[in-house]
């Protein structure tokens, strides 16, 4: 019997949506949207995940996982628990959150460990763990954060790499690994075809509603 993989697990749920107008977190748009918060309505599948990741890296004298806050932060967990029994060590989980008063943008502001987070982190082996990755943004934040707690990233893992080309350990500056890819092409929003069809953006699902809200504001 074949072994299941995370792009099974992701459809499975519901979680991988094609032929629509999506605007993503980048703030760049696609036709196809992984809905990552299907996932995490199913705590079974969201632990399987998990134990994927701790499977992986159970070979790394890993203290902590780190992931940046949301979604990331319910992967970090599982695989934090999954490595504490591989491992038969306890295993911490962290999160880094934005820094909003070093910011001058939401696209650029810094992402760092708060609630006493960054003293577990020094002197400490970490693997980062993010969801999703379409420009790898926020993976590599939390790997910057990580550093600047004085802490060591081991390695990177993903969930789901959108962009195998662009994501990789050369951008991360760490080793890298995903449990899947799903390359989404990914367009600004000047040259995006579906803009110019005038295919309706989808204000339910991913950053569509806050984008139309702010196209009202300028006119």
């Amino acid at each position: 019997m074949r072994e299941e993989n995370i792009i099974d697990i992701l459809k499975r749920v519901g979680a991988i949506l094609v032929n629509d107008h999506f605007v993503y977190t980048s703030g760049k748009h696609g036709s196809v949207y992984i809905n990552k918060d299907y996932l995490f309505l199913h705590p079974k599948e969201t632990s399987k995940v998990g134990l994927m990741f701790a499977e992986k890296f159970k070979d790394l004298p890993i203290d902590i996982v780190a992931a940046p806050a949301v979604g990331g932060t319910i992967l970090s967990t599982w695989t934090a628990y999954y490595l504490s029994e591989l491992m038969n060590e306890d295993i911490y989980s962290v999160y880094a959150e934005k820094d909003k008063g070093n910011r001058t943008s939401a696209s650029d502001s810094l992402l760092q460990f708060n609630r006493g987070y960054d003293a577990f982190i020094k002197g400490k082996n970490v693997l980062v763990i993010e969801d999703l990755t379409t420009t790898g943004i926020s993976v590599k934040k939390t790997v910057e954060a990580v550093r600047r707690a004085e802490g060591k990233v081991l390695a990177v893992g993903v969930m789901l790499n959108r962009n195998p080309i662009g994501v990789d350990e050369k951008l991360l500056g760490a080793p890298f690994y995903s449990l899947g890819e799903l390359e989404v092409e990914a367009y600004e929003e000047d040259e995006c075809p579906l803009c110019r069809q005038g295919l309706k953006i989808n204000t339910k699902i991913g950053h569509g509603k806050k984008f139309v809200e702010g196209k009202n504001e300028l006119y």
